[in-house]
């Protein structure tokens, strides 16, 4: 299972098309981690700025549990992050909703999903 959270339905179906059928979409962080109660994903493409509560509170609270704080979280943003070092939330990478493409999102299912 692959989570994607994102509130912009179009850039939600394309990383979903691109990650494959295993992913499930989000549109806010709220229902994200209310579905992390009931199954735990192998991998997270998650936006930072949501509707409601942003990226970063939904990795604040992620990482507060030992069982949620061990799931990787890509995050799909269109902000510069530069060199700023988020593996503390278990980020293993950043891709940037202008430039990246759908072989940037199957890399990383395949190292972390499959």
């Amino acid at each position: 299972m692959i989570f994607v959270i994102e509130d912009d339905p179009i850039m939600a179906r394309c990383i979903k098309n691109a990650a494959g059928a295993d992913a499930r979409i989000f549109s806010n962080a709220i229902e994200a981690m209310q579905a992390l109660d009931e199954e735990m994903p192998k991998l997270i493409f998650l936006d930072i700025l949501l509707t409601g509560p942003d990226g970063f509170t939904f990795l604040n609270e992620m990482i507060s549990y030992p069982d949620t704080a061990k799931i990787p979280v890509v995050i799909v943003s269109s902000l510069d992050f530069g060199s700023k070092d988020l593996s503390v939330y278990g980020v293993v990478g950043i891709l940037n909703k202008d430039t990246m493409t759908p072989d940037d999102i199957k890399d990383y299912v395949r190292k972390y999903a499959e």
